[in-house]
């Protein structure tokens, strides 16, 4: 992990905390997650909101003055809102991404629960779903979270990584491998 990407991580793990800790002294942690994936979403789908937070050309004023209109707009949490605005003018909006999966873990570690990253060459169905977890959860021993993802590369079949475990069954892997062997008979 190179210098910048471990000092942000520590930063945005020292927000994470704070936001886990004053949701969970309030008694707000749904309230938490919810904000979470509003603020998670945004960002996946808004290429402006991704320019915004790591641009450095904006003015402290100018981050804090953007980060309130939207906090607003997407009715986020005073607690969030409040920590966005104190990243703002710090100059740390670029840990958000970090700050939610971190924030996310905790939730999880909260609640009991695992997160599985699932990615698949297509979406998986709720019944699909609920089917993988259902399996995870015994092979786990934990509730589990899927995260699911798309990587129509994979061809077929998934790849899961839950903590440090991973499972690669896509067609994608399989081909590799097979194309490897042939060289090394070849």
């Amino acid at each position: 992990m190179s210098d910048t990407s471990s000092i942000s991580s520590g930063v945005a793990s020292r927000y994470a905390t704070a936001l886990f800790d004053l949701a969970k002294e309030a008694d707000k942690l749904p309230v938490l997650e919810a904000d979470l994936d509003t603020l998670d979403v945004a960002l996946s789908s808004n290429e402006s909101l991704r320019d915004l937070i790591n641009s450095p050309v904006y003015s402290r004023d100018d981050l804090a003055n953007a980060v309130s209109a939207l906090s607003v707009k997407m009715k986020l949490s005073s607690m969030v809102s409040n920590t966005l605005g104190l990243m703002a003018t710090k100059r740390r909006l670029q840990v958000i991404p970090m700050l939610i999966d971190v924030v996310r873990a905790k939730i999880s570690d909260e609640k009991g629960e695992v997160t599985a990253e699932v990615t698949a060459a297509q979406k998986l169905s709720a019944e699909q779903i609920k089917e993988l977890s259902e399996t995870l959860k015994m092979s786990v021993g934990k509730d589990i979270n899927i995260k699911a993802t798309i990587d129509e590369s994979l061809i077929g079949g998934l790849i899961v990584k839950v903590g440090s475990k991973m499972i690669d069954s896509s067609i994608k892997s399989k081909l590799s491998n097979l194309q490897n062997v042939m060289k090394e008979v070849g």
